[in-house]
């Protein structure tokens, strides 16, 4: 038997490869008793599993002392009988801690798995109510890593680490209490060679943890270089601009790093067993050597020397994993902190205890004199899941100022100005994907704030100018709009958004995978396909944000013969890129730096002689210079 076959090995590699930093960190208050919190629905199965662990740890010293008595007491005086029944209760005692293993991992996975569970469906509910805002910040990968990485950190605090404590530290007092009893002197002798074990481990741990760390880091790197080169758009940038071969010497080299490292850690690995081995095989020499002596000179028996020479495997390994357990424990801590810190950001837009649904019946979009300017980052994220995190101490800069407008039940009001204007920012706040900073934005005379966010998106619908589609099939993509949608609404809203015919001549249909964010359709059929969406949800009001902006003529016409189906008998507000689009609207609103600078008809703006007669003019001029 050696150490490693005692349960030394993975266990204690695996804490010592963990990052000493964590010791650093400063734990938010209360952030044990939150875990405590999260633990207490396990409670019954815990005490199970530690009762379990504390049983194993038992088995561990029983069975030297059964070897123990089969020589002192069995073969020794020549008692057949009691060799063979020590022998099978040796036996008996394996099949035992066999079964203690299973039931002790079932425990585990059912604590473990339950809690990954519970945490991960509660960030990720949390995560997306957060506000557009948060998204616009975050680091995709790093919210990815929260729900990953983090949780699953968390969930070592109850199963491995807590069970590696508890484990550790009984089998510790049991073997180290049983040596005594056998032996002082022997106990003594083994743990005179400690020092020679544990010191060179705790340096080889700590050259460990940095390798690893540098592992991790270089192993993200080159994720982050793969999923940037291998998604639509960077696959797309990279056959466009990119170098093959200078594309694959990077990688190559960010490759051979990860090698590299992987090569010297597997050698410290190699070199911390070998030494383990090396002190086993000296202490198992020392042990034999002065106690072989002790039991010529009748100070105990052979039986005694082959229990403590047993019990010596199980010395070490405890030992030296207690050692690292407050990096351990403070690793599984920090994990659920990390966790916690995404739990406790707030989101700026909550909806109301009090919420009420939008009135029925037409509906008209007031705003009154609204104000807004954009959060600071620090109000609607976090430093840590931002890839470059800058200070945000600047004054938020005002977006708009006194915007006040009327849009009747049934009529379309458009949105025209310069880039940067504050057009789109207009459109969010309808559908409260922000809240104004001062005024009020009303839907039939209710304030959006006070209105359930169900009703409020069921009221309002919005095609953006880069309509996004999951990776999914037509009818996944349509039926999110409307989850209990028939096929039958769905072919009604595929030919009134002039789509239906293409998508019938398509061989899978509406079983179709649009691939990743649509890219296996056009722009136009991409748009026409979320006003088909829009159409299936039926809102009763539509915010067009640019939905023909950069699209070709045939599919312009197309996608414009579609918003006439989906703009009849709505209320709409849309925002307009090309001017020739929103002649017949009800009233055009040109915004500038912020205000309503003019407001009038298509004709009346042009007789002004002003902003919009000089956008139209330009836009003209620009038109028929490239015709």
């Amino acid at each position: 038997m050696t150490m490693m076959g005692s349960g030394m090995g993975p266990s204690v590699m695996r804490s010592m490869r963990r990052d000493e930093s964590v010791i650093k960190e400063r734990l938010s208050p209360g952030t044990v008793r939150r875990i405590a919190g999260y633990a207490r629905p396990y409670g019954g199965q815990i005490i199970a599993f530690l009762a379990l662990v504390v049983l194993a740890a038992v088995v561990v010293v029983a069975n030297p002392l059964l070897m123990k008595a089969i020589f002192d007491e069995g073969i020794r005086p020549g008692r057949v009988d009691v060799v063979v029944w020590l022998a099978v209760a040796i036996a008996g005692l394996a099949m035992v801690d066999a079964a203690l293993g299973l039931v002790q991992r079932w425990y585990s996975a059912r604590i473990g798995e339950g809690l990954i569970y519970d945490l991960r469906t509660e960030v990720f509910d949390h995560v997306q109510r957060m506000p557009v805002a948060f998204f616009m910040r975050a680091q995709t990968g790093a919210l990815v890593s929260r729900l990953n990485t983090d949780v699953i950190g968390a969930q070592r605090a109850l199963t491995s680490t807590l069970s590696s404590v508890v484990s550790n530290v009984i089998s510790l007092l049991l073997v180290l209490g049983t040596m005594l009893v056998l032996s002082w002197q022997i106990t003594l002798v083994a743990l005179a060679l400690l020092p020679v074990f544990v010191l060179p481990a705790k340096w080889v741990g700590r050259r460990m943890s940095r390798l690893t760390r540098e592992q991790m880091q270089l192993d993200a790197e080159m994720s982050s270089v793969m999923t940037e080169r291998f998604n639509v758009s960077g696959a797309l940038v990279a056959k466009l601009y990119g170098r093959p071969d200078d594309e694959a010497s990077n990688f190559s080299d960010r490759a051979a790093r990860v090698r590299d490292v992987g090569v010297i850690v597997a050698m410290y690995g190699t070199v911390f067993r070998i030494g383990l081995g090396l002190v086993a095989a000296l202490a198992t020499a020392l042990v034999y050597g002065a106690g072989g002596v002790m039991v010529i000179g009748g100070a105990f028996e052979l039986g005694t020397l082959i229990a403590l020479s047993a019990l010596l495997m199980r010395l070490y390994g405890p030992l030296t994993a207690l050692s690292n357990v407050h990096v351990d424990v403070m690793t599984a801590l920090v994990s659920f902190d990390r966790v916690f810190e995404v739990l406790d950001l707030k989101p700026m837009v909550a909806e109301r205890p009090d919420a009420t649904a939008v009135p029925d019946g037409p509906v008209s979009v007031e705003f009154e004199d609204v104000s807004f300017a954009y959060p600071a980052a620090s109000e609607v994220s976090l430093a840590s899941l931002e890839s470059v995190a800058r200070p945000d101490n600047g004054q938020a800069h005002q977006v708009l100022d006194g915007v006040s407008f009327t849009v009747e039940p049934g009529r379309m009001v458009a949105l025209v100005g310069h880039s940067g204007a504050g057009k789109t920012t207009i459109t969010s706040l309808v559908s409260r994907l922000y809240d104004v900073s001062g005024g009020a934005v009303l839907i039939n005379g209710l304030d959006v704030r006070a209105a359930r966010f169900d009703s409020l998106r069921d009221t309002v619908g919005v095609v953006t100018q880069d309509a996004h589609l999951f990776h999914d099939t037509i009818g996944g993509n349509l039926r999110y709009a409307r989850s209990e949608a028939t096929d039958e609404e769905i072919w009604e809203a595929l030919r009134a958004a002039q789509i239906g015919e293409l998508v019938e001549a398509l061989p899978e249909g509406l079983d179709t995978v649009v691939g990743d964010r649509g890219y296996r359709l056009s722009g136009g059929e991409k748009q026409r396909l979320a006003l088909a969406r829009l159409l299936l949800k039926a809102p009763r009001v539509v915010v067009l944000d640019e939905a023909t902006a950069h699209l070709d003529s045939e599919s312009e016409a197309a996608v414009q013969r579609a918003l006439k189906r989906a703009l009849a008998g709505r209320t709409s507000l849309v925002i307009a890129h090309r001017l020739s689009t929103i002649r017949e609207a009800d009233e055009i609103l040109v915004v500038q730096d912020g205000r309503i600078a003019e407001r009038g008809r298509h004709e009346e703006l042009l007789a002004r002689g002003r902003i919009y007669a000089e956008l139209y003019r330009t836009q003209f001029s620009e038109t028929s210079d490239e015709t």
